[in-house]
């Protein structure tokens, strides 16, 4: 599978996310399909008869849930927390994100970020949050841990420190979030529309790499991110008025997508217990962007690719402040209306949306 002619020109368009690091704005999935049936599960956390009693959280952004160093990242700023917990916590959203609302559908608490856990001991029995946003499986900015790290992190805990036991990861969850870092760090060191054609699969068989370690380590759950529509990313809209997403870019979000199934497809057959699970961001996401009423006819995201909040001109992203204090973004009035809370990640509404769209795939995972 080739890659458009005009990836690389598309890929040029790269911004500064609102982490103070480059984000990739458009990447790879086979072609968009929907799911109508947002069928809810009456008994959730039980399972089907495996519940698990732990959940173990790798990657970026999507599923941080306050790793990243407070001066790395705007998520540690105003406006960000103001819907949950009311203040900024190291979340990159206005409130909730994935790793929250999956652990409440396990009927568990959200597990603590590692960077804190002397603080949280208590805390531990709900597992551990290990992904940093900005992060990819290889190194992507500022120095911080890629998955191979964040995987030696927990090992640490289990081997050396005796924090953990197999039974622990054998008796649990393990969510892995892969957004696109690897990417846009590539570009922005100057590679090429024809190098990404070779790199796409290096980032697939780093990412299938890192599940086989965890699958060899206990885990017998394993849930994997496929990219979301990166097209449809607010950066990525706003030469339209937010009104049309790239739909170039998110052609070439098929082609990781594709190989990421491909890989997964392998590692269930040979572990022969099913244990590795796609999570289909893009078909999820696509769901709700292209629809605006839900089931019951409720309105929802009146303009779902206008983010919430936004810098005020170009150079300011959401949080952004100039050398007086004096604030440089906007923020709209009802974030619960918004999809999109900046320029490359959902509101709470947005993630709560999201993963209703995901509920029937994990009621076949389980």
């Amino acid at each position: 599978m080739e890659l458009p002619n005009l990836y690389l020109s598309l890929f040029r368009c790269l911004l500064l996310t609102t982490t103070g690091y480059l984000c990739v704005q458009g990447l790879p999935h086979h072609s968009r399909r929907h799911h109508h049936n947002r069928h809810h599960l009456h008994d959730e956390h039980q399972l089907y008869g495996f519940r698990p009693t732990k959940l173990f959280v790798f990657g970026d952004s999507y599923a941080d849930t306050g790793n990243v160093r407070k001066s790395l990242a705007n998520s540690w700023k105003e406006p960000y927390g103001t819907t949950f917990p009311g203040k900024p916590a190291g979340r990159f959203s206005d409130g909730r994100v994935l790793t929250d609302y999956l652990a409440k559908y396990l009927g568990l608490k959200s597990p603590i970020a590692y960077i804190w856990m002397k603080l949280g001991e208590k805390k531990l029995h709900y597992g551990m949050n290990f992904a940093y946003g900005g992060s990819g499986v290889f190194n992507t900015y500022n120095l911080l841990p890629n998955m191979s790290t964040q995987i030696d992190f927990f090992e640490k805990l289990m081997n050396n420190d005796s924090v953990y036991t197999k039974w622990d990861l054998q008796s649990s969850l393990v969510l892995v979030a892969l957004a696109g870092n690897d990417y846009g760090a590539y570009l922005a060191n100057n590679g090429t529309a024809q190098g990404l054609q070779t790199f796409i699969p290096l980032v697939i068989n780093q990412l299938a790499m890192n599940l086989k370690r965890l699958h060899e380590m206990g885990a017998r759950k394993i849930a994997v991110t496929a990219l979301e529509p990166l097209g449809c990313l607010p950066r990525m809209t706003q030469t339209s008025w937010f009104q049309q997403c790239n739909e170039t870019q998110n052609m070439a979000v098929n082609f990781h997508n594709l190989l990421l199934q491909q890989a997964v497809e392998k590692l269930n057959n040979e572990t022969q217990d099913s244990a590795f699970l796609v999570l289909d961001l893009y078909s999820s996401f696509t769901t709700v962007l292209d629809h605006k009423k839900d089931n019951s006819g409720n309105l929802k995201f009146d303009t779902p690719l206008k983010p919430c909040c936004m810098g005020v001109s170009n150079g300011y992203l959401c949080g952004s402040v100039d050398e007086n204090g004096t604030k440089m973004y906007t923020v709209c009035k009802d974030p619960k209306a918004a999809f999109f809370w900046d320029g490359s990640h959902p509101t709470e509404a947005g993630w709560r949306a999201v993963f209703t769209a995901m509920q029937p795939t994990f009621e076949q995972f389980f």
